[in-house]
């Protein structure tokens, strides 16, 4: 039987076994696709199938960023357990993709995430294998449901640095973004110190913008909305209901947007009026373009364990 493409897609999608392997094990299994899963699995090549379904909520977050600080790259990789994460293939997986990522330039994980690429899961590690062979070599050898999940990638365009920062030994992960007016003050030690503080802020104080100019109106009209609401439950009249309503919103700017936080080393400042001193006493304009805050897990429901129930289940 011919070994088409269609049928090396279908069995790579059942397996997730590499590309080459699941060709060999077609034409070893003339085409038969449930032989061919099993030479896979005898080869211990299938093993991400069969774990595939287990929630992998914990796991490690990792960074990098190139020594011209030019370029850089956050990314989570997740497991089922917090053993995983101590394990020495695991920690040394997750940062070569966080420098494989600042280096090669992805453009999504796969083609299921995005209509162009190039693809991470694609790409070709070190090693000469794919991210996707290495990620299942990694996963048939620790016995865990293993996924990357996500990764951002910062590129300067002009005059700046990429700063990172990673916190409780990867638990939470930064990538932030400053703009300078020249060159050379991203060297400055001011600059740079004021960079991993920013990024300190982030982790620590979670801010959703750097300004209250980039919240989007959906997002103001609907938080004003839920504090005009409030505010008139509370049994206030209209026009207090409007004033309460503006109070609300101040503070929510405060909180979600990092330029009007308290700066976490000074609370008598803002992050707004740390960068105006550090403007000032350098003489040069400083603008925080972007960040990003990656937490570990964050975001996905975590499975109950039910042992007893789960024994009786196979009782039954």
């Amino acid at each position: 039987m011919q070994v088409t493409a269609t049928l090396v897609k279908e069995l790579r999608e059942k397996t997730g076994a590499g590309m080459m392997d699941c060709k060999k094990a077609l034409v070893e299994s003339a085409g038969d696709m449930e032989k061919a899963v099993d030479y896979l699995r005898e080869k211990g090549l299938a093993a991400a199938a069969k774990k595939a379904g287990r929630v992998a909520a914990e796991g490690l977050v990792a960074s990098y960023v190139n020594p011209d600080r030019r370029c850089g790259a956050v990314v989570e990789v997740n497991c089922e357990t917090d053993f995983v994460t101590k394990v020495e293939d695991f920690k040394k997986f997750t940062q070569e993709l966080a420098e494989h990522i600042t280096v090669k330039a992805p453009a999504a994980l796969s083609q299921e995430r995005a209509k162009e690429g190039p693809f991470l899961l694609e790409q070709t590690l070190k090693s000469g294998l794919s991210v996707q062979e290495s990620l299942n070599q990694l996963i048939a050898s620790i016995g865990e449901n293993i996924s990357i999940r996500r990764f951002t990638r910062y590129e300067l365009d002009g005059p700046g640095l990429v700063q990172d920062y990673i916190h409780l030994g990867g638990k939470i992960g930064v990538l932030l973004e400053l703009a300078l007016d020249h060159d050379g003050l991203a060297d400055n030690e001011e600059v740079t110190v004021l960079a991993k503080d920013l990024t300190m802020q982030v982790a620590a104080a979670r801010p959703e913008y750097v300004d209250r100019e980039d919240v989007d109106e959906e997002t103001l009209e609907r938080e004003k909305s839920i504090y005009k609401a409030q505010a008139v439950n509370e049994g206030k009249p209209e026009a207090i209901a409007e004033k309460i309503t503006r109070g609300r919103l101040e503070k929510f700017f405060k909180e979600a947007c990092l330029k009007e936080q308290e700066y976490i080393k000074d609370t008598d400042l803002t992050v707004k009026k740390l960068l105006a001193q550090v403007e000032k006493k350098l003489g040069s304009g400083i603008k925080i373009k972007r960040f990003v805050r990656y937490e570990k897990g964050e975001g996905i429901a975590k499975k109950d364990d039910d042992f007893a129930g789960e024994v009786m289940s196979q009782l039954k």
